[in-house]
């Protein structure tokens, strides 16, 4: 039995010490998932394309669209204000931004740039944002929009 103990103890050490820690941008590339980003350095949507080409999820990315069509809250759960926004490369996404976690976007309207960052999900449609906002329990990375100068998050 006195010999079982040491080994329990270094046990538990290893599994603290080499469990995956808060969900971060740094975690998620040590642990191999996805880091992307919608705008490859030439100013393309690449990133965005292979993840909806792929049928890709939980792909987090950056980048800034045109307002086209603003849509109507969605109100069921958590509350989302949703708009649809289309990329330089012509896809189009829907941004679901979360207004009981970030604050809502007074003020936006078609034609506007915003810039986001947050999480893509695949849908047939083109795909979807969200996570456009902070994790109150702090494991998942943050995400925003910018809109006129204003971070929302």
């Amino acid at each position: 039995m006195n010999k079982l103990l040491p080994i329990a103890v270094l046990a538990v050490a290893a599994y603290f010490a080499f469990a995956p820690g808060p969900d971060t941008p740094e975690s998620r590339q040590a642990a191999g998932l996805p880091m992307v980003s919608s705008t490859a350095p030439d100013g393309n949507d690449a990133a965005i394309e292979n993840a909806f080409s792929n049928r890709l999820g939980s792909q987090l990315v950056e980048g800034k669209g045109t307002v086209v069509k603003m849509l109507a809250d969605d109100n069921d759960g958590s509350r989302h204000q949703r708009f649809i926004v289309r990329l330089d490369s012509g896809r189009t996404l829907l941004i679901a931004h979360n207004i009981d976690l970030a604050p809502r976007i007074d003020g936006l309207r078609t034609g506007d740039t915003v810039a986001f960052y947050g999480e893509y999900e695949w849908n047939s449609k083109g795909g979807v944002i969200h996570w456009t906002h902070h994790d109150p329990q702090g494991r998942h990375p943050a995400g925003w929009i910018r809109h006129d100068g204003r971070t929302y998050q």
